[in-house]
């Protein structure tokens, strides 16, 4: 699992099996460590001085604008109620990933973690040192008070990610173990070492289950200067930070002021990025990268528009069937729908070819499921053959294809459409004076797509002509950011555009995308409404797995039985971030395995080149 969600949310292409190993089985840290990895030995030594994709030469200061979409009415993003700003830079964690690892935490707040063979239990030793921004020592009770009030009062997301700890204890002065119990699940060391520490000195007296606009105390670099609800948050940066001269820091956290300005939709944004209201900018559309930024500025060079390949698998994004609602909860239903999306033609006409169509949930990465199942590694057809008579019969006998065309539209979709229609008959659904209806009630197949970005449109449209040759009525509809927040945190949908980022080593994160029990939990990220005890033990023996080898081979297990399920209409990925900025960065050598878009923090404003900006933008505008 990837920290912030925003890393593994972002889509690309995985890494080689040969490039990350697949042999190294689970083993503890042999006593008190500066670091851990799931599997195998981390990079960097004890002794390292700072992760190489970062420059400890980078000079201080200056701003930088950044954008969100949306809004925001609360600077506590930890729980389910109200709309939150990202405030993430003002707290520390007890240990920090490495973004050019598959999976390996470094001790920050921490001196030493330690965890044992059987990952039955992990201990941290927190550093003298660690301060929040009030001068407060990080204490063990901190650690206490934030595991608790994340599992028994923030979003659902916790109570699963933390559901196997069984207890926390001090066991030093400044020792603090996480006890786990139930199936082996050696992920939770890692996972605990993840946790957002907050003070409980300043909770204890406010009510961590409301929202607040409040700026929070935090230990981090950075601390918030300015709050405009709904439209800004602004951060400065801590020059006493008590972790400035500490390895997994040294580098990092170069830039005094980051405003995040919060914009309608990402159009508005893209157009203050182009007018030099904010400095940086990440597409996220093929057409829009093509076309919307020749313009002058571009042009001339004083903004840089790049492309930075990286090695993240590519997760899902696609049309997600809400299988809660009853319209959606036969799959061969679903699986008709999905022969009515045309990907060919989007990526032809609309995204200047430059997709791939997604076919797995872990895609791009030796994660993913391939191929006839009688061809797959022995584990993986063992397990699912436990299953057999419980998962479709075509997981054993198919290799499972996402539908394609030609790419020429209408006439090229023509044999889908066909297919679709019969499998649409089969299902009771019968066509009625140009409408598909309930053959039994009568009821007019109809639904509603919702949307957040009204970029989405053009592929909700599309998709919604072609679903009318069907007979089929699908509205499509845009909502703004908490409109929409509130409706998916209440299930009240009936399609969305959604997507899960996943990491290079996926584990108890899967519950909450798959579980029964998230299904049934509001707020979750099983958005499908997934309710299948066979997908539930996949779940567990994923994350139960005691070697690289055998994760990647239960990984492909749960992959498989996703994909036959047809929860989702797949939609496509992209092998490279597509960054514009601003030219006044400078930024580190190297791009990280994980990609640029996770390193930005090591960035830096460099004088000569804003210097030079500031004097051609002055000609520019005739100053």
């Amino acid at each position: 699992m990837l920290r912030n969600g925003f890393i593994a949310a972002l889509a690309g292409v995985g890494l080689a099996a040969a490039s990350i190993g697949v042999a190294h089985a689970v083993e503890g840290t042999g006593g008190p460590a500066h670091a851990m990895a799931m599997h195998g030995k981390p990079k960097f030594g004890p002794d390292f001085t700072h992760f190489d994709y970062a420059n400890p030469d980078a000079p201080k200061g200056g701003s930088r604008v950044s954008d969100a979409t949306g809004t925001f009415d609360s600077l506590n993003p930890f729980i389910l109620q109200g709309t939150p700003a990202s405030v993430g830079l003002i707290y520390d964690s007890l240990m920090v990933q490495s973004v050019d690892e598959a999976f390996t935490l470094y001790c920050l707040l921490c001196e030493t973690v330690e965890t044992p063979d059987d990952r039955s239990w992990v201990e941290f030793t927190l550093r003298e040192d660690a301060r929040w921004h009030d001068g407060v020592p990080v204490s063990v009770d901190d650690v206490i008070f934030s595991f608790h009030a994340l599992r028994e009062q923030g979003r659902p997301f916790y109570r699963f990610y933390y559901g196997s700890v069984q207890d926390v204890v001090q066991t030093g002065p400044r020792k603090v173990r996480f006890n786990f119990a139930g199936d082996l699940n050696p992920e939770l060391p890692l996972i605990i070492g993840d946790l957002t520490i907050l003070p409980k000195h300043y909770w204890e007296t406010r009510d961590f289950s409301k929202t607040t606009l409040e700026p929070p105390l935090g230990s981090g670099a950075y601390r918030i200067s300015d709050v405009k609800p709904g439209r800004s948050l602004t951060f400065e940066r801590v020059p006493d930070y008590w972790a400035k001269d500490h390895p997994t820091q040294t580098g990092f956290n170069n830039i005094d002021t980051i405003r995040i300005d919060y914009f309608r939709d990402r159009t508005i944004a893209r157009e203050a990025f182009k007018g030099g209201n904010t400095d940086i900018w990440i597409e996220n559309s093929a057409k829009e990268w093509a076309t919307a930024f020749d313009i002058p500025a571009v042009r001339d060079g004083r903004i840089v528009k790049e492309e930075f390949a990286h090695d993240r698998p590519a997760g899902m994004q696609g049309f997600v069937f809400n299988i809660r609602k009853p319209v959606f909860q036969d799959r061969r239903v679903r699986k008709a729908l999905t022969l009515a999306w045309d990907f060919e033609w989007y990526n032809k006409n609309l995204a200047y070819n430059a997709y791939s169509r997604t076919d797995s949930y872990f895609d791009n990465s030796e994660l993913g499921s391939r191929g006839l199942l009688a061809d797959a590694d022995s584990e993986e057809r063992e397990i699912l053959e436990r299953f057999r008579g419980s998962l479709p019969d075509e997981i054993f006998t198919r290799a499972y294809t996402v539908p394609s065309t030609d790419g020429s539209g209408a006439r090229g979709i023509r044999n889908n459409l066909r297919a679709a229609r019969k499998l649409l008959e089969e299902a009771g659904w019968v066509v009625r004076d140009g409408t598909l209806v309930n053959g039994e009630t009568g009821a007019p197949f109809t639904f509603e797509i919702l949307l957040v970005q009204p970029t989405f449109e053009r592929m909700a449209l599309p998709f919604a002509r072609n679903l009318e040759r069907l007979g089929i009525e699908a509205s499509v509809r845009v909502v703004d950011t908490a409109q929409y927040q509130n409706r998916t945190d209440a299930r009240d949908y009936d399609m969305i555009i959604g997507s899960w980022g996943q990491s290079l080593s996926p584990g108890n994160e899967q519950r909450d995308f798959w579980s029964t029990r998230a299904a049934e939990a509001a707020g979750s990220r099983n958005l499908i409404g997934i309710q299948d005890p066979v997908i539930d033990e996949l779940i567990e023996l994923l994350i139960s797995a005691p070697s690289r080898e055998s994760l990647v081979q239960r990984t492909r297990a749960l992959d498989r039985a996703l994909l036959w399920g047809h929860y989702v209409i797949p939609h496509f990925h992209l092998p490279v971030d597509r960054i514009a900025f601003w030219d006044k960065f400078g930024r580190p050598e190297k791009v990280p395995m994980l990609g640029e878009a996770t390193n930005i923090a090591a960035w830096w404003v460099d004088p000569a080149k804003e210097a030079a900006l500031e004097g051609r933008k002055a000609t520019q505008n005739g100053g």
